[in-house]
């Protein structure tokens, strides 16, 4: 990958996980928690949203090898700090805490269908529009499915592991509450011990859906 590119791609990393980091907070207050806006969170200032291993590290450790051997970096993971939410204050505790948990997960998928429309629009132009926009929409696109479908998985912290406890019977979400503990662990161990599964099965529904948006 050349480094003008990687490095759009850094960039364009980083705003999408501060924008999902945000809608957290932005649902959130729609339901009456201002905790994330008393935190100073509600920002697209990347400063207040840096988490040392999801936005530092783990991007680090996937990038730096691949530019050490002179190939293309694999899916490109990362994560911001979490916002700050207190479902206590919710208006209404099993909505606000679905909705909530789906709004950074949204935000992904959003952000990948407004660059893929935006590269088509731009694309039915009669004139060629320079590379490195059309570089810049499709990692878009491919950055923001990545980011979007990671974070279904149910696993503690990720979103699809708060969405599907918003939806369980009680006594289900109780015993489900209880993997909690241990799920950084596995997160950490299934990116880094046990990544071919993680990461075949991301390819094939991001290319899933990168086909559906026209982009192969």
């Amino acid at each position: 990958m050349q480094p003008e590119f990687l490095a759009l791609s850094i960039v364009i990393l980083l705003f999408s996980v501060i924008v999902h980091e945000v809608m957290h907070g932005l649902v959130a207050l729609k339901f009456g928690d201002h905790t994330a806006e008393k935190a100073g969170r509600l920002t697209l200032n990347p400063i207040p949203h840096i988490d040392p291993i999801g936005t530092i590290l783990l991007p680090a450790l996937i990038l730096i090898p691949a530019m050490l051997a002179g190939t293309a970096p694999g899916p490109l993971l990362a994560w911001a700090k979490p916002v700050p939410v207190n479902p206590l204050n919710f208006s209404n505790l099993r909505k606000g805490e679905l909705f909530v948990s789906a709004a950074g997960v949204l935000s992904n998928f959003g952000l990948a269908i407004f660059c893929a429309i935006l590269f088509h629009i731009l694309n039915a132009l009669p004139f060629v529009f320079p590379a490195l926009i059309g570089k810049l929409l499709y990692f878009g696109v491919r950055i923001n499915l990545f980011l979007g479908i990671f974070n279904l998985f149910p696993i503690p912290p990720l979103d699809g592991s708060k969405v599907l406890l918003s939806q369980l019977p009680y006594k289900l979400a109780k015993e489900y509450q209880k993997l909690e503990r241990y799920g950084f662990f596995l997160l950490i161990m299934l990116v880094f011990i046990f990544p071919a599964p993680l990461f075949l099965s991301l390819n094939f529904f991001v290319n899933l859906f990168s086909n559906l948006l026209g982009f192969m």
